[in-house]
């Protein structure tokens, strides 16, 4: 392993990280709503054959069922600063998907800003499995106090979310820290009904319980109607979303949720972060540790760091692109950027016509990241 490389320090007399490389910073129009608008300054954009020149793909197998898949496939790329991860999951688009390719470009060839602190604390990860599975699960986090369940999974009831919840709390104690995420998957009424019985757990927050911005407004009044003392976060509501600050002034969360590749990287990340004025929980997509490693970045970066972390995700993996992955230690990540072992790359390549698949995603979002960065908008 090695150090985390980032960019000089550029900070004014207040301490503030001045922008030095191209990278995402949000712009209020005269509409009101935040958009990303890339700027450039002394660091070249990459060609797309500098791209494809030393793109890999990778598929890994996950040791438990997790967003429906059992393996993730991963694009990664080299520049002058080291690796960067590519993988919007497959249902993106070109257009979403060229904000991840941005978080790639900035890691490989841009690097990241200077970290404020030296480790970072993070959450066991539970998917929807059942509660006779969860000892097993929480087991592979290595001194983590606080996880995260996965609850209002498909084809699965509220009984099967408590029973879950139920056996996390009594693997890990009174003393530690559990929060649901429902991905959306409730409505307000469900959500409300669901959490009633849920907060009985003492959870720290529920993680996007329903789907849009405005259901989750309605559900923080109708849970304080209800005297039920649940902070809500949001997500999906905030990576997936044109403007991502709208959660914060509609009044919709008390959390944000914040993921570097769908934010287009770690610098538009923490801008999104700074300009939120919330507490901010730094999350993975399903990351390898070089995807990872710009998640610790983010959140070793913050001026702030109020939550652990959902950066403990490798622990699903069956495999990695690194010898020494990005695990918890101690309830904890250190800040550093593993080195990619090109004998896992070839151990875990992908067949011929999914990394071709990749390619082709790459050329579909390249012209819209590039023209995102040329013109501004």
């Amino acid at each position: 392993m090695r150090e985390l490389r980032t960019e000089p320090d550029h900070r004014d007399a207040r301490g503030v990280l001045e922008e030095s490389v191209w990278s995402h910073v949000l712009i209020v129009r005269a509409s009101g709503v935040a958009r990303h608008r890339p700027t450039i300054d002394s660091v070249p954009l990459p060609s797309l054959d500098d791209l494809l020149a030393t793109l890999r793909v990778v598929r890994l197998p996950l040791n438990t069922k997790f967003r429906g898949v059992t393996y993730r496939e991963v694009a990664i790329i080299d520049g002058p600063c080291g690796t960067g991860e590519f993988a919007p999951f497959i249902e993106y688009g070109p257009a979403e998907a060229s904000r991840w390719l941005g978080a790639a470009i900035e890691a490989a060839y841009a690097g990241w800003p200077p970290p404020v602190r030296d480790r970072v604390p993070v959450n066991a990860t539970v998917p929807a499995v059942s509660a006779a599975e969860v000892p097993a699960v929480i087991a592979r986090y290595d001194g983590c106090r606080t996880a995260k369940v996965k609850v209002a999974e498909a084809g699965q009831s509220l009984t099967d979310d408590l029973a879950r919840v139920a056996a996390v709390r009594e693997v890990m104690g009174r003393d530690a820290k559990v929060r649901v995420d429902a991905n959306g998957g409730w409505s307000v009424d469900d959500a409300l009904a669901a959490l009633g019985r849920l907060s009985a757990f003492d959870l720290e927050y529920a993680e996007q319980p329903c789907a849009s911005v405005e259901e989750l407004a309605s559900l923080r009044m109708s849970l304080a109607r209800n005297g039920i003392d649940l902070p809500v976060a949001a997500d999906e509501s905030i990576r997936k979303a044109d403007d991502p600050l709208r959660v914060a002034r509609l009044g919709a969360a008390d959390i944000a949720v914040v993921k570097v590749a769908p934010m287009g990287g770690v610098r538009p990340a923490l801008t999104v972060a700074q300009q939120a004025g919330l507490p901010v929980v730094v999350s993975s997509a399903l990351d390898t540790s070089v995807g990872m490693a710009a998640g610790v970045a983010l959140a070793a970066a913050l001026p702030r760091l109020e939550h652990a972390c959902g950066l403990g995700t490798i622990e699903l993996f069956e495999g990695d692109v690194v010898t020494d992955s990005l695990v918890p230690q101690g309830g904890s990540l250190p800040v550093i950027r593993p080195e990619v072992d090109p004998a896992l790359v070839a151990r875990w390549a992908a067949p011929t016509d999914r990394a071709d698949w990749w390619r082709e995603r790459v050329r579909a979002a390249y012209p819209i990241w590039k023209a995102t960065v040329r013109n501004g908008s």
